[in-house]
């Protein structure tokens, strides 16, 4: 009988500093779970991952787990051999099938260079004959797809040639292909578009070992998780299930410990009652009972029983806010924006999405009126109150405490129903408990800096928001509370973003940078824009575009087109079914890399006849339609 594999975590601390990241926790990673660690900056989720990977140390604890037990990590930004090539890198690893392979492909590009020597001719064959006895063809055409699929098609260019985007695709690939036990990613979609994120999320939902990743991607974490951790306040709270799940849990979680503290803070009020009548510590009863009260204290949470739901009213916003009239902008005799005409309203909140240097950070720039347009005007109203949320973050002094670095923007702000919330209200809600407000900044991590920087902007009163990426930085529990802070918001947000959920929670419509100056206006979801974008992909390979003339012609259903109907009712579901089949055995098939290979190719075989039979299927329902209406 064959062993689980499997880790075991018992009893860890760590300490950064004086801050306690986690207190003796424990927990195990066995076969196929796919764990998404959660929790706000600064609770010690990448901490966590490098103890694991074996990067970092903890305080004390023991980690366990067999001596053939492999790990593959992957850093938020991984440190990568410039010199080397894209393949050499994916190789670093020492293992015989690692050298053998990158020995094959070096003797391949010398044939190729030199086609006449004799004596590279001989060394490909004597190399070919190793990799039949190793086996090795699977393990690199298994190479060639994943590289592929991650965009990476020139495996001889030089790491350092290349973006950071790259070269983190190049350091997940590197993690993919060496298969451990366990795959520990950390900001796995970074860099990643929307084609390559839905690949890698079916690749890890298929994968037969065990995966822990932080992610701020939400959707990719509810399509890949089965399991989630949850770091809070130097505790740790595992809940079954994907990200939908742990909302529920935790929900249910935090009533349980609402409902626990109102009964300890009744008999808190009961306790303090009698010390107040001036109990005197005589007996040992007495002694006992006021232990009893000291204890209570102590478990008693300070923090507000209820998160603060907050209505900021913002500065008035007059009716204009901003409105762009034949706006043109070059950068370096590139067009990034061209005729671009819009009205931005009061309570708009836009997205803006394209491409990385299609212009859409120089939108932002325009608005705030830190760069002027090359042609065209940019009018802003009067009363417009911008606040400014940038990629570059901003010098702040380390030796400044949280709260009065906040202070400077604001000492309170104002709800819409004229009440006054103050700093440490605010600070709360943004998630930074009452305790800590005095801290310096220079103990708070990264991302806590630029949470703490983000609420200082609000603190500003601001009726036009933008925002440039914010969920590059923020985790997601931040994102929850800007989410939930812009639905109540009454100005106009205007935000640059990836993040799908992101987006499809807060924007209203989208401005799409299409390239070459090219901005429209899209008025649904991203999530919807990008599976039009991929549907029409998939149809333009597929499907040569049809003339005037021809779609003039189908006016009415002649007797194969009828025919041909009825056979792709029967045939979609057959396909759909043997897809589902074929999805099943991958998930058993395990490190049979010719048997896996070989239903991924069958996979994709199927996806292709069913996209093209749904696609037929709709034109003659919709041509049936028309006729019988």
């Amino acid at each position: 009988m064959v062993q689980m594999k499997m880790l075991t975590v018992e009893n860890m601390t760590k300490t950064y500093g004086e801050k306690l990241l986690f207190n003796n926790i424990s927990f195990t990673i066995s076969e196929r779970e796919r764990i998404g660690i959660i929790g706000v900056n600064g609770t010690g989720k990448s901490t966590l991952l490098k103890i694991i990977a074996g990067l970092d140390t903890d305080d004390q604890g023991e980690i366990s787990h067999s001596k053939d037990y492999t790990i593959s990590y992957l850093a938020q930004h991984p440190e990568v051999n410039e010199n080397l090539t894209v393949i050499e890198q994916v190789f670093t690893s020492s293992t015989p099938m690692f050298e053998l392979l990158k020995k094959y492909d070096k003797a391949l590009y010398d044939l190729e260079k030199h086609p006449e020597s004799e004596g590279h001719q001989e060394n490909l064959y004597a190399l070919q004959q190793r990799m039949d006895a190793m086996n090795a063809w699977d393990t690199n055409a298994n190479v060639q797809a994943i590289l592929s699929k991650l965009g990476i098609h020139d495996v001889r260019q030089k790491m350092g040639n290349l973006s950071g985007g790259q070269k983190k695709r190049v350091a997940l690939a590197q993690c993919l292909i060496e298969t451990p036990d366990l795959l520990i990613l950390d900001e796995p979609t970074n860099h990643l578009d929307y084609e390559v994120i839905g690949w890698l999320q079916d690749y890890l939902v298929r994968y037969s070992g065990a995966v822990l990743l932080v992610t701020h991607d939400r959707y990719f974490l509810d399509g890949v998780t089965n399991r989630i951790f949850e770091l809070h306040e130097g505790n740790m709270y595992t809940y079954t299930g994907n990200y939908q799940s742990f909302l529920e849990g935790r929900a249910q979680r935090e009533e349980e410990e609402r409902q626990s503290q109102a009964k300890l803070r009744n008999l808190y009020r009961n306790e303090l009652a009698w010390i107040r009548r001036g109990a005197k510590a005589r007996s040992t009863k007495q002694k006992a009972r006021i232990q009893r009260f000291e204890d209570i204290e102590g478990r008693l949470d300070r923090s507000q029983d209820d998160k603060l739901s907050i209505s900021l009213s913002g500065s008035r916003l007059g009716k204009k806010v901003v409105e762009f009239t034949q706006v043109n902008k070059s950068f370096e005799d590139r067009l990034l924006i061209k005729d671009f005409s819009h009205i931005i309203q009061r309570g708009d909140h836009i997205g803006i999405v394209g491409y990385n240097g299609s212009g859409k950070s120089t939108l932002l720039n325009m608005i705030a009126g830190k760069i002027q347009p090359d042609h065209g005007e940019i009018e802003q109203g009067q009363t417009v109150k911008v606040a400014y949320y940038t990629q570059e973050s901003e010098e702040i002094d380390l030796n400044q405490r949280m709260i009065d670095y906040v202070k400077e923007g604001a000492e309170v702000v104002q709800t819409t129903d004229g009440k006054t919330i103050s700093v440490s209200q605010m600070l709360e809600r943004f998630l930074f408990p009452t305790h800590t407000h005095g801290t310096p900044i220079r103990k708070l991590s990264g991302g806590e800096r630029r949470r703490l920087y983000l609420l200082r902007l609000l603190m500003t009163s601001p009726n036009v928001l933008l925002l440039d990426e914010p969920t590059n930085d923020l985790d997601t529990e931040t994102l929850t509370v800007l989410e939930d802070y812009i639905e109540e918001f009454p100005g106009v947000v205007i935000t640059v973003s990836h993040d799908r959920y992101f987006l499809d929670k807060i924007a209203h419509y989208l401005f799409v940078f299409k390239g070459e100056g090219e901005v429209s206006t899209y008025l649904r979801s991203y999530s919807e824009l990008l599976e039009e974008s991929t549907k029409k992909k998939t149809v333009q390979k597929q499907k040569p575009k049809e003339t005037p003339s021809q779609e003039k012609k189908k006016r009415r259903l002649s007797y194969n087109e009828k025919r041909e109907w009825t056979e792709l009712e029967e045939k979609i579901p057959e396909l759909e079914t043997e897809l589902e089949t074929v999805a099943n055995d991958l998930a058993e098939v395990g490190t049979n890399y010719e048997k896996a290979q070989e239903l991924m190719n069958r996979e994709q075989e199927l996806n292709e006849q069913l996209e093209q039979a749904i696609e037929r299927w709709a034109e003659l329902s919709e041509l049936i339609e028309e006729l019988n209406g």
